[in-house]
């Protein structure tokens, strides 16, 4: 699901006809850079791509002083129906990504398992400075903001609280942690083992003189 695509169709469905500019105002003044995932930069281009999809129009050319002429576009009925199904696939849809740190906690150097707990602590560091800097700029942003969207700025900083949660919990547990990986450096696990069918150890090739029998040589005469 595209955030960009959605934003752009949705701000014209309800804001009416809008050039560029005009969108990129808007967008800033939503703070959606805070809450979203659509950069403010990539709204031009988006607009182009979607225009030449047929999902927008344009409508006319505007100048206003010395300024150049914009474009300004308008969503048609096709735009509409992309909207509808972006909205859906935005609501249904789950996203929830992988984080590399859990392979590197995982799978850590045998020779350097005293570093976890100042590596843990620096991540932890950074995860609160990161909260209060979204904190301050939520509070900023709020003001200008629906009660929806208010919401959806939250969701950020809660799951980023939940995130120093888990950090926290895992800091109590590293002890074990670094227990149980030095037992397995001394007693490592076995390799997986299981039968092997042919296709699997290597390919197999078809005898000679199977071969032979299946394409004899042509001993007639021309």
């Amino acid at each position: 699901m595209s955030s960009i695509r959605l934003y752009i169709l949705d701000a014209l469905a309800r804001r009416g006809d809008m050039h560029g500019h005009q969108l990129r105002l808007l967008a800033e003044e939503e703070h959606v850079h805070l809450w979203t995932d659509v950069s403010v930069g990539a709204l031009y281009g988006a607009l182009k791509r979607l225009a030449a999809e047929g999902l927008l129009a344009d409508v006319r050319v505007e100048r206003e002083g010395s300024y150049p002429e914009r474009q300004v576009y308008g969503i048609t009925a096709a735009g509409r129906t992309a909207l509808a199904d972006l909205r859906r696939q935005g609501l249904e849809q789950v996203s929830f990504r992988t984080d590399p740190f859990d392979l590197a906690l995982s799978r850590p150097d045998p020779e350097r398992l005293d570093e976890l707990p100042a590596a843990l602590d620096a991540r932890l560091a950074t995860l609160a400075r990161l909260l209060d800097d979204i904190e301050r700029q939520n509070d900023r942003a709020r003001p200008y903001l629906s009660l929806g969207e208010t919401h959806a700025l939250l969701h950020r900083q809660h799951r980023l609280r939940a995130e120093i949660e888990w950090h926290q919990s895992l800091v109590a547990a590293l002890p074990d942690v670094i227990a149980d990986e030095r037992s397995r450096t001394l007693t490592p696990d076995p390799l997986p083992a299981g039968p092997l069918t042919a296709s699997q150890d290597e390919p197999q090739t078809e005898p000679l003189a199977e071969a032979a029998d299946e394409h004899p040589k042509d001993t007639t005469d021309d």
